[in-house]
């Protein structure tokens, strides 16, 4: 996992982003109905979560369809259970400790 992926999911309009697109494919227009800020600003987060290979985009006649790249969640996913199990470890021996005591 590369630190621009986390960079580029720190950000909460870019967090929802993803959330909308988790949910379908869908335009700049149409992510930008969901968010206060102006359009050229939604499509800033689109071309960073597109940078950092979150994102792909195609044409589709005088639109630009936007969705979720599922490699580099994938590798999230990895890196948070490699995470897990450390801390699962930790909290088994902390458990075992209390016990013998």
């Amino acid at each position: 996992m590369s630190l621009e992926t986390l960079q580029a999911l720190a950000d909460p309009t870019r967090r929802r982003i993803v959330e909308l697109l988790a949910e379908d494919d869908r335009s700049a227009g149409a992510l930008a109905e969901h968010f206060e800020v102006s359009r050229p600003a939604v499509s800033r987060h689109l071309r960073v979560l597109r940078e950092a290979g979150l994102v792909d985009v195609r044409p589709d006649a005088q639109q630009r369809i936007y969705r979720l790249r599922p490699e580099p969640f994938d590798e999230v996913v990895d890196w948070v259970r490699r995470l897990r199990g450390f801390w699962d470890a930790r909290l088994d021996a902390l458990d075992l400790e209390v016990r013998r005591e």
